[in-house]
């Protein structure tokens, strides 16, 4: 792993965290803004298509920085039981393991509530995002969707 990101914890996030979460992406043009409903999100208050309860938010930090994130909830659509919402990893800190790490603490949490069958919306202004899924086994469902059909083929990568 990268020096830089030795250190690295990831723990639940909570409400609490938005600010941190999105101050981590206003340095990043190419990124753009947080979604302003990740409060809302994470509290039960906004709910994607299909998406059922519960859903969880992990934060990595090195030495208290924000350095990414990742969310998901149970969901019905396009026949899938869960999904991604949000994975998102601060430019120092990328292509050092951490957005792996954070999609691998998300699927363990997956497969504790006993689902399997995991999409994502991926989006399309970003260069890496869909090798990075395909990397750790998705595959293609639809225009800009991707699919695992058993999420604990992330869990044997390394991360």
């Amino acid at each position: 792993m990268n020096p830089s990101v030795r250190d690295l914890r990831i723990r639940r996030a909570t409400v609490a965290d938005v600010p941190a979460m999105a101050e981590s992406r206003s340095g990043d043009p190419d990124a753009g803004p947080a979604d302003s409903r990740m409060a809302a999100y994470l509290e039960g208050r906004h709910d994607p298509q299909q998406a059922l309860a519960p859903r969880v938010a992990y934060l990595a930090t090195v030495s208290e920085k924000v350095a990414g994130y990742v969310a998901g909830h149970l969901s019905r659509r396009y026949g899938c039981e869960g999904e991604v919402q949000y994975l998102y990893v601060a430019p120092d800190y990328r292509r050092a393991g951490v957005a792996g790490a954070l999609l691998q603490q998300l699927a363990e949490w997956f497969v504790a509530q006993g689902v399997a069958r995991i999409c994502v919306d991926v989006n399309a202004e970003s260069p890496g995002a869909a090798p990075f899924y395909a990397y750790h086994g998705a595959q293609r469902l639809r225009p800009h969707w991707l699919l695992w059909p058993d999420i604990t083929s992330v869990l044997a990568r390394p991360k």
